[in-house]
């Protein structure tokens, strides 16, 4: 018989670690499971054993772009036009038109004569970003509640570490002071936090940055195509996207859902990236279809007749949700976002909710440690323009309903 990669032999101590590892989440209530959709992500979707559809209030699909039809027959006509993909990375022989297109056309968004760098993910573009750019002799300092992929990316460099209390301008000064015998000194934030719904204090931010000469970068993955009177993000719903120096996202949330991110921000510093970011020149590109629906959305936002629309629709559903979950009484995180977390402390008690409210036709997640603090579990609810009002409102009857069961 052949022998197959599964039936090679564990080490006994590690098989036996991970074992105790994965006994004690269950034990928890921390131990994830995966859903798995048997249709395309929309608001009202089919999961696998359930007779019925059920309402997605736990995507990023925060404009309903994921399933729309431009996007969709973009990413197909890209597809049959260029091919599935290039196998190569982008400075062999891995750059086609159109990836140079949708750089330009992300430059053009954003309005601020920089250019661009396309990478596979949002998360290769913060574990690039920071090796590239700044030696031993330099300083990050980061945000408490930053991303993992930021704190990833943070620990591959080289320069010196500080951080800063979430969202505490105060604490951020002090810590600039701290860092002042560095040459160069980098501050790395989320623009908005995605556990929390809490959009970063930019304004101060900028304040403080230029008080010390440092630069600033933005991780604006849960922003880009929605926050903003036009969409252009975190920076611009502070009004300081001129001052932002740098700006890392995603094609995988707003923008088409699928994937794909990008690093926009001074010609210069996208140029050494694209010299010396490792994630971009040992990665394949990024598919022509991606590239084509992520330019479809990109259309749709940068349209006022398109993107109006959708925005009203979003904030509009965000506002009706948190009103009437606060009259009920639930204890809700973050403001001025369509991220709404459900406070509940517990991990069980998120873990059961979320299965009781899937039994009403709600999917939604509840989040715990490790990807939350302690003792601070949730239920992240998230709002789409391509929800209606009578299911935001049934979903809040909804949690109304299991909440009391619950009590």
């Amino acid at each position: 018989a052949r022998r197959l990669l599964s039936t090679a032999k564990l080490p006994s101590a590690l098989e036996e670690r991970i074992t105790t590892a994965l006994s004690d989440m269950k034990a928890a209530g921390t131990f994830k499971t995966e859903r798995v959709i048997t249709t395309p992500q929309r608001s009202s979707i089919n999961v696998q054993n359930s007779s019925t559809p059920v309402l997605n209030f736990c995507a990023n699909n925060y404009l309903g772009l994921a399933d729309h039809p431009h996007v969709v027959s973009r990413a197909t006509s890209y597809l049959q036009q260029w091919g599935n993909g290039l196998s190569s990375v982008r400075f062999i022989c891995g750059t086609q038109s159109i990836h140079k297109d949708l750089e330009t056309q992300i430059s053009e968004f954003y309005g601020t004569g920089g250019d661009t760098i396309l990478y596979a993910s949002c998360f290769d573009a913060n574990a690039g970003i920071f090796e590239s750019l700044l030696t031993a002799k330099d300083a990050i300092i980061s945000d408490s509640l930053n991303h993992a992929s930021i704190i990833d990316g943070v620990r591959l460099s080289k320069a010196q570490r500080f951080r800063y209390k979430n969202g505490d301008v105060a604490d951020l000064n002090e810590q600039l002071e701290n860092a002042k015998h560095c040459r160069v000194k980098l501050v790395a934030t989320d623009g908005v936090f995605s556990m929390d719904g809490n959009i970063a204090p930019l304004r101060d931010i900028c304040d403080v940055v230029e008080r010390h000469n440092a630069v600033l970068f933005v991780d604006d993955a849960h922003a880009t195509g929605f926050l903003g009177p036009t969409g252009r993000g975190s920076g611009e719903y502070a009004g300081v996207l001129d001052r932002v120096h740098l700006v890392n996202s995603t094609l995988g949330k707003a923008l088409g859902g699928a994937a794909g991110g990008y690093t926009t921000g001074s010609p210069l510093l996208i140029s050494m990236l694209r010299n010396t970011s490792r994630p971009y020149l040992f990665s394949n590109t990024l598919p022509p279809s991606v590239v084509g629906a992520a330019a479809a959305a990109l259309d749709i936002v940068s349209n006022e007749e398109t993107r109006t629309p959708l925005l009203n629709s979003l904030w509009t559903n965000a506002k009706v949700f948190r009103q009437r979950m606060q009259e009920a009484g639930f204890v809700l995180a973050g403001k001025d976002h369509a991220i709404i977390p459900v406070m509940l402390g517990d991990a069980k008690l998120a873990a059961k909710m979320a299965e009781m409210m899937l039994e009403r036709g709600i999917y939604v997640v509840g989040f715990s440690y490790p990807v939350v603090p302690k003792d601070m579990a949730r239920i992240r609810v998230q709002l789409s323009a391509a929800h209606t009002l009578d299911q935001v409102n049934y979903a809040v009857d909804s949690f109304i309903a299991v909440g009391r069961e619950l009590k």
